[in-house]
């Protein structure tokens, strides 16, 4: 008879202890090491029996024939951009998000699609029963004979429904439903989670099928259960956006398939998720004209040039230490480009509060937004504003100097797109490619030359 034994394994990191903790030493959390008893499996000679009948002779890389299997698309650009251009076939993806951000309305729009594209698809719900899910459907538009829908969250039912229907396409929501009838712990546990996500990964490596589960946050807005989770799978994607706000935006975290900083856009509206397919015109259609402290930068996403607008604030401080903060950018990167501005450009900013924001929501964190949050600091502290038409790109190192950027002609021909007829770059970058007619190239070479050409001195 198989014997058990007792481990406190921790909820948010997936430490082992033999005794409880109330903190965990893995990862400083408290209240988070829980019980749970570990059947011992089958005794390690009959494992070790098994492995050398399976086993596979090592081959030189060179004799192994490779095909190239074309992967299949859905009618949503933004998301099939995301995955790499396409579904892998026997890819495991992970799409995470915050309560009510949409991942269950994207994930049956995706299958509504697959569907209707003459594909088996079989979504699995955890936590609505198949009526909950057909009312979805039927706001949605969903109808289809080919996508079949089923309440469940045994592992072992739901792998004898994948066995007996052979979809194409497998989607499960949630994972922290999903428990395996071998462990005693609760669903949404370590060891569950684990395990489950293990054994709908041989189901997608053997039979070919590509396999999407949906992962809980926490309130950190990272994915719950441990880190192993997002190791296991082909591609990681997070669900991001405002509750309150319309547009939400998918990123690519991990992808064995493709670019890991692809960004897809959405709209919510009241028949579901629509994808935007000119986020810069989005993101800029209600820029206040000629305001300080307002500038657009060119961001690379991913393959994809974005515009966004990086809005400045900068007030006289009335506390013992100034304010400094900051959305949509890293904090840090702050208090840096106003110390270069301070010591390399002469502006008295010690005694300032500083509060910037990326219009829109996006997160942007490449060295290549430097110069146009600089240029936003010092239009807002002189209340100057640039140019409407400027689009400003660049890097900026501590001694001031404006330093090379990567992809400026695709950033340059996305804004002359736009209308904008200037655009001030990097000295390094000019040369080499070719630039857009009607849109004015201007390279500088430090804070201080951008600062006179944008805002006048």
């Amino acid at each position: 008879m198989a014997k058990s034994k007792v481990k406190f394994i921790c909820q948010s990191c997936g430490y082992e202890s033999a005794k409880w903790m109330g903190k965990c030493p893995g990862c400083g959390e408290w209240n988070t090491m829980t019980e749970e008893v570990l059947k011992q499996a089958t005794p390690r000679r009959a494992v070790f029996a098994h492995s050398t009948q399976t086993v596979q002779k090592p081959s030189p890389i060179t004799k192994i024939e490779t095909t190239q299997e074309p992967r299949i698309y859905t009618n949503m650009k933004e998301f099939n951009r995301v995955l790499g251009s396409g579904i892998v076939k026997g890819s495991l993806v992970l799409i995470g998000g915050d309560p009510g951000i949409g991942k269950s309305t994207l994930l049956l729009q995706v299958s509504s699609q697959l569907a209707d594209n003459h594909h088996d698809v079989l979504y699995i719900s955890g936590e609505e029963s198949v009526k909950q899910t057909k009312l979805r459907a039927d706001r949605l538009g969903v109808k289809s004979d080919k996508l079949l829908v089923l309440s469940e969250t045994d592992l072992s039912f739901i792998s004898k429904a994948i066995e007996e229907t052979q979809p194409s396409f497998v989607v499960v929501d949630s994972i922290q439903t999903v428990f395996h009838s071998e462990i005693s712990s609760a669903p949404g546990s370590v060891s569950q989670v684990r395990e489950s996500t293990a054994e709908l990964m041989r189901i997608a490596k053997t039979k070919g099928i590509a396999v999407f589960i949906v992962g809980h946050v926490t309130k950190e807005g990272s994915i719950a259960g441990p880190r192993l989770l997002e190791h296991m799978v082909d591609t990681v994607l997070y669900f991001e956006g405002e509750r309150h706000h319309t547009y939400r935006i998918l990123r690519a975290v991990k992808n064995r398939f493709g670019s890991t900083n692809e960004m897809g856009i959405f709209e919510m509206k009241e028949v579901g998720l629509e994808e935007v397919q000119n986020p810069s015109e989005i993101f800029l259609e209600e820029r206040s004209k000629g305001a300080s402290g307002s500038t657009v930068v060119a961001s690379m996403e991913g393959t994809r040039p974005v515009l966004v607008e990086i809005q400045a604030l900068i007030s006289p401080t009335s506390f013992g230490n100034p304010r400094r903060m900051a959305t949509g950018i890293d904090h840090n990167r702050v208090p840096l480009l106003m110390a270069v501005l301070e010591k390399r450009v002469g502006l008295l900013l010690q005694n300032q509060d500083a509060y910037l924001k990326v219009a829109g929501g996006v997160k942007l964190d490449e060295p290549a937004i430097d110069l146009a949050v600089a240029v936003s600091i010092a239009s807002s502290f002189k209340d100057a504003p640039p140019k409407p038409t400027d689009v400003i790109i660049g890097e900026v190192g501590l001694t001031g100097e404006v330093r090379r950027v990567s992809r400026i002609e695709q950033r340059v021909t996305e804004a002359a797109k736009l209308g904008f007829k200037r655009a001030i770059i990097p000295e390094a970058n000019i040369g080499g490619w070719n630039a857009p007619k009607d849109i004015e190239i201007v390279g500088v070479k430090n804070v201080a030359e951008a600062l006179y050409k944008t805002l006048g001195g």
